[in-house]
């Protein structure tokens, strides 16, 4: 028998070792194979699985509404009440999530599910807080490997992780870590910076990456700009001294200009030039509007957060365990 529970977070009770949360996004195709493929792994002190549908527009519901009462393993399926994003949606899966560790991973089928077991096991002997999956080779496209490698200096730069740790959304984190990350309530979470935020115990594991099994990868250049801008302006306050440098260094530059255009008309003859006094205002006026932008950004954000725009709405939450199943 099925228990369909009201929205949010689970209470909290005694749970398996480990819970795997896959937000799932036009997964309808993967996620079924994905799913029994690791219900068939002997995790030593049992697993639990936390499916987030993240508004799927494809049929995902039904795939997963119908898996929670096929698999033998206790599973968890949130459905949310619109796409919010994947970070999103990894965060009310680890608020549902009972393990005392916790795997995310992507439901596309790149990650082998029995990397799953490995990686759970070198996070818990290794006492490790946080494991983090490496790629000898990725099977992405040219253009997201670019950007994702981007995206790793961008973060060696405004969070404090340790450098080179490539930031990899088929991770292991363990309970400290989960319930320090899911004390974020803000409309903006970027998981990786979280973590960074908790602790610093971190590990590594390198795994094999597989090609895209269905479809295609829903992370488009505008997904991987959003995913940016969280780390930037919700993490860090780099680009706001960025942009403070940058008034002096313009100021700087007026300075001298100033002092050459006095000596030239002290001591030779007056300058002129209508297009060098242009450049040197557009210039300046570029300066202003990337300044106001920077501070605009935070600002909107900031109102955003105090008008407590949802992270993500739950609109219904179904659980079974094994045990009902049986029955």
């Amino acid at each position: 028998m099925l228990q369909i529970t009201p929205p949010g977070p689970l209470a909290p009770e005694t749970g398996p070792a480990l819970s795997v949360v896959i937000p799932v996004y036009n997964g309808a195709a993967t996620i079924g194979e994905l799913v029994h493929a690791l219900a068939g792994l002997d995790v030593p002190g049992g697993l639990e699985i936390v499916l987030v549908n993240d508004g799927s527009p494809d049929h995902s519901d039904a795939v997963c509404r119908r898996l929670v009462g096929t698999v033998d393993v206790p599973i968890t399926y949130v459905e949310h009440a619109r796409n919010y994003g994947e970070h999103n949606a990894v965060m009310t899966g680890l608020r549902h999530a009972r393990g005392d560790y916790a795997i995310t991973m992507d439901d596309d089928l790149q990650n082998p599910p029995e990397e799953v077991l490995r990686l759970f096991l070198h996070c818990r002997d290794g006492n490790y807080d946080v494991v983090y999956t490496r790629y000898a080779e990725k099977q992405h496209a040219a253009w997201r490997n670019l950007g994702s490698r981007f995206a790793n200096r961008v973060a060696d730069m405004l969070i404090d992780k340790p450098k080179g740790l490539y930031l990899s959304s088929f991770r292991c984190m363990s309970r400290l870590v989960i319930d320090g990350v899911t004390r974020y309530e803000g409309p903006f979470p970027y998981v990786d910076g979280l973590i960074m935020q908790v602790t610093q115990r971190i590990g590594t594991l390198e795994v094999r990456h597989l090609p895209r099994a269905q479809g295609r990868s829903n992370y488009t250049l505008k997904r991987l700009v959003n995913l940016w801008l969280n780390l930037a302006f919700n993490f860090s306050l780099l680009p706001l001294r960025l942009a403070v440098l940058l008034g002096l260094t313009m100021g700087l530059i007026g300075g001298i200009g100033a002092l050459y255009v006095i000596g030239h008309a002290l001591f030779g003859s007056p300058p002129e030039g209508w297009a060098s006094t242009m450049v040197v205002v557009l210039l300046l006026s570029a300066a202003q509007f990337v300044i106001l932008g920077i501070v605009g950004e935070y600002l909107g954000r900031t109102f955003q957060t105090g008008n407590r725009k949802p992270q993500g709405i739950v609109r219904s939450v179904l659980r079974a365990s094994v045990a009902e199943r049986v029955q």
